[in-house]
Protein backbone atom coordinates (compact mmCIF):
# COMPACT_ATOMS: atom_id res chain seq x y z
CA UNK A 1 0.00 0.00 0.00
CA UNK A 2 2.60 2.11 0.84
CA UNK A 3 4.43 1.89 -2.43
CA UNK A 4 1.40 2.20 -4.21
CA UNK A 5 1.06 5.60 -2.48
CA UNK A 6 4.78 6.78 -3.04
CA UNK A 7 4.17 6.31 -6.49
CA UNK A 8 0.73 7.94 -6.84
CA UNK A 9 2.25 11.21 -5.37
CA UNK A 10 5.34 10.99 -6.07
CA UNK A 11 7.21 14.84 -7.27
CA UNK A 12 10.79 13.23 -8.67
CA UNK A 13 11.63 15.10 -11.70
CA UNK A 14 8.20 17.32 -11.70
CA UNK A 15 10.51 20.64 -11.45
CA UNK A 16 12.10 19.30 -14.67
CA UNK A 17 9.67 18.15 -16.31
CA UNK A 18 7.93 21.71 -15.69
CA UNK A 19 10.53 22.91 -17.51
CA UNK A 20 9.71 21.01 -20.85
CA UNK A 21 7.49 22.63 -23.84
CA UNK A 22 5.45 20.02 -23.86
CA UNK A 23 4.36 20.54 -20.60
CA UNK A 24 3.68 23.78 -21.26
CA UNK A 25 1.33 22.75 -24.27
CA UNK A 26 -0.65 20.36 -21.56
CA UNK A 27 -0.76 23.32 -19.07
CA UNK A 28 -2.13 25.88 -21.35
CA UNK A 29 -4.50 23.24 -22.90
CA UNK A 30 -5.43 22.51 -19.19
CA UNK A 31 -6.43 25.92 -18.22
CA UNK A 32 -8.33 26.28 -22.00
CA UNK A 33 -10.66 23.45 -21.26
CA UNK A 34 -11.08 24.47 -17.19
CA UNK A 35 -12.54 27.88 -18.56
CA UNK A 36 -14.84 25.94 -21.40
CA UNK A 37 -16.20 23.20 -18.87
CA UNK A 38 -16.61 25.89 -16.32
CA UNK A 39 -18.55 28.09 -18.53
CA UNK A 40 -20.82 25.34 -19.90
CA UNK A 41 -21.05 22.94 -16.65
CA UNK A 42 -23.67 24.98 -14.66
CA UNK A 43 -25.78 25.60 -18.07
CA UNK A 44 -25.40 21.29 -18.15
CA UNK A 45 -26.48 20.90 -14.27
CA UNK A 46 -29.47 23.60 -14.47
CA UNK A 47 -30.70 22.06 -18.10
CA UNK A 48 -29.85 18.61 -17.03
CA UNK A 49 -27.94 17.32 -19.24
CA UNK A 50 -25.32 15.13 -17.38
CA UNK A 51 -26.20 12.05 -19.72
CA UNK A 52 -25.99 14.23 -22.44
CA UNK A 53 -22.10 14.86 -21.94
CA UNK A 54 -21.71 11.25 -20.98
CA UNK A 55 -23.24 10.51 -24.40
CA UNK A 56 -21.47 12.78 -26.03
CA UNK A 57 -18.12 12.05 -25.04
CA UNK A 58 -18.64 8.44 -26.24
CA UNK A 59 -19.41 9.46 -29.28
CA UNK A 60 -16.24 11.60 -29.47
CA UNK A 61 -14.57 8.64 -28.30
CA UNK A 62 -15.76 6.55 -31.34
CA UNK A 63 -14.80 9.40 -33.90
CA UNK A 64 -11.28 9.59 -32.36
CA UNK A 65 -11.11 5.74 -32.35
CA UNK A 66 -12.42 5.91 -36.28
CA UNK A 67 -9.64 8.32 -37.02
CA UNK A 68 -7.08 6.45 -34.99
CA UNK A 69 -7.96 3.58 -37.67
CA UNK A 70 -8.01 5.56 -40.91
CA UNK A 71 -4.50 7.46 -39.40
CA UNK A 72 -6.51 10.60 -39.56
CA UNK A 73 -6.10 13.46 -37.04
CA UNK A 74 -7.41 12.39 -33.59
CA UNK A 75 -8.90 15.81 -32.88
CA UNK A 76 -10.85 16.08 -36.19
CA UNK A 77 -12.44 12.47 -35.36
CA UNK A 78 -13.15 13.83 -32.03
CA UNK A 79 -15.08 16.74 -33.17
CA UNK A 80 -16.92 15.03 -36.17
CA UNK A 81 -17.89 11.93 -33.60
CA UNK A 82 -18.97 14.52 -31.12
CA UNK A 83 -20.61 17.44 -32.82
CA UNK A 84 -22.34 14.31 -35.12
CA UNK A 85 -23.67 13.18 -31.42
CA UNK A 86 -24.95 16.97 -30.21
CA UNK A 87 -26.50 17.65 -33.30
CA UNK A 88 -28.53 13.69 -33.29
CA UNK A 89 -29.22 14.33 -29.69
CA UNK A 90 -30.66 17.68 -30.57
CA UNK A 91 -32.42 16.37 -33.21
CA UNK A 92 -34.00 13.29 -31.83
CA UNK A 93 -34.46 13.97 -27.87
CA UNK A 94 -35.43 17.83 -27.27
CA UNK A 95 -38.43 16.82 -24.84
CA UNK A 96 -36.72 15.66 -21.51
CA UNK A 97 -39.14 12.63 -21.57
CA UNK A 98 -37.43 11.02 -24.12
CA UNK A 99 -34.01 12.69 -23.79
CA UNK A 100 -32.64 10.24 -22.21
CA UNK A 101 -33.36 6.80 -24.28
CA UNK A 102 -32.52 8.78 -26.81
CA UNK A 103 -29.42 9.41 -25.82
CA UNK A 104 -28.94 5.85 -24.33
CA UNK A 105 -29.59 4.51 -27.56
CA UNK A 106 -27.36 6.37 -29.36
CA UNK A 107 -24.36 6.29 -26.81
CA UNK A 108 -24.64 2.30 -26.83
CA UNK A 109 -24.63 2.27 -30.83
CA UNK A 110 -21.26 4.52 -30.73
CA UNK A 111 -19.37 2.58 -27.98
CA UNK A 112 -19.94 -0.65 -29.54
CA UNK A 113 -18.53 0.40 -32.93
CA UNK A 114 -15.41 2.73 -30.79
CA UNK A 115 -14.65 -0.44 -29.53
CA UNK A 116 -14.86 -2.52 -32.79
CA UNK A 117 -12.46 0.19 -34.21
CA UNK A 118 -10.04 -0.26 -31.71
CA UNK A 119 -10.03 -3.75 -31.85
CA UNK A 120 -9.53 -3.64 -35.92
CA UNK A 121 -6.41 -1.08 -34.88
CA UNK A 122 -3.23 -3.26 -34.93
CA UNK A 123 -1.01 0.34 -34.02
CA UNK A 124 0.37 1.20 -30.54
CA UNK A 125 -1.89 -0.15 -27.73
CA UNK A 126 -0.97 3.55 -25.36
CA UNK A 127 -3.03 4.95 -28.63
CA UNK A 128 -5.56 3.38 -27.66
CA UNK A 129 -5.55 3.78 -24.03
CA UNK A 130 -5.02 7.43 -24.30
CA UNK A 131 -8.56 7.64 -25.31
CA UNK A 132 -9.75 6.44 -22.81
CA UNK A 133 -7.42 8.00 -20.18
CA UNK A 134 -6.17 10.88 -21.68
CA UNK A 135 -2.31 11.85 -22.04
CA UNK A 136 -0.70 15.05 -21.90
CA UNK A 137 1.63 14.68 -24.24
CA UNK A 138 -0.82 14.54 -26.98
CA UNK A 139 -1.24 17.95 -26.68
CA UNK A 140 1.10 19.22 -29.70
CA UNK A 141 1.14 23.05 -31.01
CA UNK A 142 -1.31 22.06 -33.64
CA UNK A 143 -3.99 20.77 -30.80
CA UNK A 144 -3.74 23.44 -28.82
CA UNK A 145 -4.28 25.72 -31.95
CA UNK A 146 -7.44 23.80 -32.72
CA UNK A 147 -8.57 23.58 -29.07
CA UNK A 148 -7.61 27.61 -28.57
CA UNK A 149 -9.90 28.37 -31.69
CA UNK A 150 -12.57 26.28 -30.59
CA UNK A 151 -12.85 27.55 -27.35
CA UNK A 152 -12.84 31.12 -29.49
CA UNK A 153 -16.25 29.76 -31.05
CA UNK A 154 -17.68 29.17 -27.75
CA UNK A 155 -16.93 31.83 -25.86
CA UNK A 156 -18.35 34.33 -28.67
CA UNK A 157 -21.20 31.82 -28.83
CA UNK A 158 -21.81 32.14 -25.07
CA UNK A 159 -21.36 35.90 -25.47
CA UNK A 160 -24.10 36.42 -27.58
CA UNK A 161 -26.70 34.03 -26.28
CA UNK A 162 -25.86 33.30 -22.61
CA UNK A 163 -28.77 35.46 -21.42
CA UNK A 164 -31.65 34.13 -23.24
CA UNK A 165 -29.85 30.19 -23.09
CA UNK A 166 -30.08 30.78 -19.40
CA UNK A 167 -33.31 31.74 -19.25
CA UNK A 168 -34.31 28.25 -21.51
CA UNK A 169 -32.43 26.68 -19.44
CA UNK A 170 -34.05 28.00 -16.04
CA UNK A 171 -37.69 27.74 -17.35
CA UNK A 172 -38.22 26.66 -21.05
CA UNK A 173 -41.89 26.98 -21.20
CA UNK A 174 -41.81 30.51 -20.01
CA UNK A 175 -39.26 31.32 -21.97
CA UNK A 176 -40.62 29.90 -24.97
CA UNK A 177 -43.66 32.07 -24.10
CA UNK A 178 -42.11 34.67 -24.31
CA UNK A 179 -40.49 34.34 -27.87
CA UNK A 180 -37.26 32.60 -27.24
CA UNK A 181 -36.23 30.08 -29.85
CA UNK A 182 -35.49 27.21 -27.68
CA UNK A 183 -35.37 24.58 -29.75
CA UNK A 184 -32.47 26.73 -31.69
CA UNK A 185 -30.92 27.22 -28.68
CA UNK A 186 -31.18 23.47 -27.34
CA UNK A 187 -29.20 22.53 -31.16
CA UNK A 188 -26.78 25.15 -30.04
CA UNK A 189 -26.28 24.70 -26.64
CA UNK A 190 -25.86 20.79 -27.62
CA UNK A 191 -23.08 21.63 -30.09
CA UNK A 192 -21.45 23.86 -27.83
CA UNK A 193 -20.97 20.59 -25.43
CA UNK A 194 -19.95 18.75 -28.60
CA UNK A 195 -16.71 20.96 -29.55
CA UNK A 196 -16.02 21.02 -25.61
CA UNK A 197 -16.16 17.67 -25.48
CA UNK A 198 -14.32 16.19 -28.40
CA UNK A 199 -11.20 18.68 -27.12
CA UNK A 200 -11.59 16.90 -23.71
CA UNK A 201 -11.45 13.52 -24.90
CA UNK A 202 -7.81 13.41 -25.87
CA UNK A 203 -6.61 15.67 -22.44
CA UNK A 204 -8.51 13.63 -20.03
CA UNK A 205 -9.79 10.79 -21.73
CA UNK A 206 -13.49 9.79 -22.81
CA UNK A 207 -14.18 7.81 -19.70
CA UNK A 208 -13.87 11.14 -17.21
CA UNK A 209 -15.01 14.06 -19.25
CA UNK A 210 -17.98 13.91 -17.16
CA UNK A 211 -15.64 15.07 -13.83
CA UNK A 212 -14.60 18.23 -15.67
CA UNK A 213 -17.78 19.14 -17.83
CA UNK A 214 -20.38 18.54 -14.79
CA UNK A 215 -18.56 18.18 -11.47
CA UNK A 216 -17.77 21.69 -11.33
CA UNK A 217 -20.97 23.19 -12.22
CA UNK A 218 -22.70 20.79 -9.55
CA UNK A 219 -20.51 21.90 -6.80
CA UNK A 220 -20.67 26.08 -7.69
CA UNK A 221 -24.71 25.57 -7.39
CA UNK A 222 -24.52 24.03 -3.81
CA UNK A 223 -22.70 27.29 -2.16
CA UNK A 224 -24.34 30.04 -4.20
CA UNK A 225 -27.61 30.68 -6.66
CA UNK A 226 -26.15 33.65 -8.23
CA UNK A 227 -25.65 32.60 -12.13
CA UNK A 228 -22.61 35.09 -11.92
CA UNK A 229 -20.66 33.64 -8.69
CA UNK A 230 -21.57 30.24 -9.91
CA UNK A 231 -20.08 30.44 -13.24
CA UNK A 232 -16.66 31.68 -11.45
CA UNK A 233 -16.70 29.35 -8.93
CA UNK A 234 -17.33 26.54 -11.79
CA UNK A 235 -14.28 27.94 -13.69
CA UNK A 236 -12.23 27.91 -10.41
CA UNK A 237 -13.02 24.36 -9.71
CA UNK A 238 -12.73 22.94 -13.26
CA UNK A 239 -9.08 24.82 -13.51
CA UNK A 240 -7.76 23.56 -10.22
CA UNK A 241 -8.97 19.96 -11.26
CA UNK A 242 -7.20 20.00 -14.48
CA UNK A 243 -4.18 21.99 -14.01
CA UNK A 244 -3.37 20.61 -10.74
CA UNK A 245 -4.41 16.82 -12.54
CA UNK A 246 -1.23 17.89 -15.46
CA UNK A 247 1.36 19.08 -12.50
CA UNK A 248 -0.01 16.39 -10.04
CA UNK A 249 0.41 13.53 -13.01
CA UNK A 250 3.81 14.52 -14.29
CA UNK A 251 5.96 12.91 -11.34
CA UNK A 252 4.38 9.01 -11.29
CA UNK A 253 3.91 9.53 -14.73
CA UNK A 254 0.04 8.43 -15.00
CA UNK A 255 -2.59 9.63 -16.93
CA UNK A 256 -4.27 12.47 -15.67
CA UNK A 257 -7.77 11.39 -15.33
CA UNK A 258 -7.95 10.04 -12.07
CA UNK A 259 -6.02 13.17 -10.29
CA UNK A 260 -8.39 15.57 -12.20
CA UNK A 261 -11.43 13.47 -10.89
CA UNK A 262 -10.22 13.21 -7.39
CA UNK A 263 -9.45 17.08 -7.56
CA UNK A 264 -12.50 17.90 -8.76
CA UNK A 265 -14.69 15.71 -6.10
CA UNK A 266 -13.03 17.17 -3.57
CA UNK A 267 -14.17 20.29 -4.55
CA UNK A 268 -17.84 19.15 -4.45
CA UNK A 269 -17.67 17.24 -0.98
CA UNK A 270 -16.23 20.58 0.16
CA UNK A 271 -19.38 22.66 -1.27
CA UNK A 272 -21.79 20.10 0.29
CA UNK A 273 -19.82 20.74 3.49
CA UNK A 274 -20.30 24.26 3.00
CA UNK A 275 -23.96 24.26 2.17
CA UNK A 276 -24.57 21.75 4.91
CA UNK A 277 -23.09 24.29 7.64
CA UNK A 278 -24.98 27.28 6.17
CA UNK A 279 -28.05 25.34 6.94
CA UNK A 280 -27.56 23.93 10.27
CA UNK A 281 -25.93 27.98 11.04
CA UNK A 282 -29.58 29.05 9.47
CA UNK A 283 -32.01 26.36 11.85
CA UNK A 284 -29.76 27.71 14.81
CA UNK A 285 -30.06 31.45 14.45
Amino acid sequence: MLEILHRLFSFAGTGELLRQPFVHNALLAAAVLGLLAGLLAPLIVTRGMTFAVHGTSELAFTGAAAALLLGANLRFGAIAGAVLASILFGLLGLRRGERDSVIGVVLAFGLGLGVLMLALYHGRSANKFSLLTGSIVSVDPTGLALLTGCAVIVIAVLAVAYRPLLFASADPDVAAARGVPVRILSLVFAVLIGLSTAMAVPVVGAILVLAVTVTPGAAAARVSSNPVVVTALSILFAEVALVGGVILSLGPNLPISGYAATLVFLCYVGCRLVARYRRAAVRTA
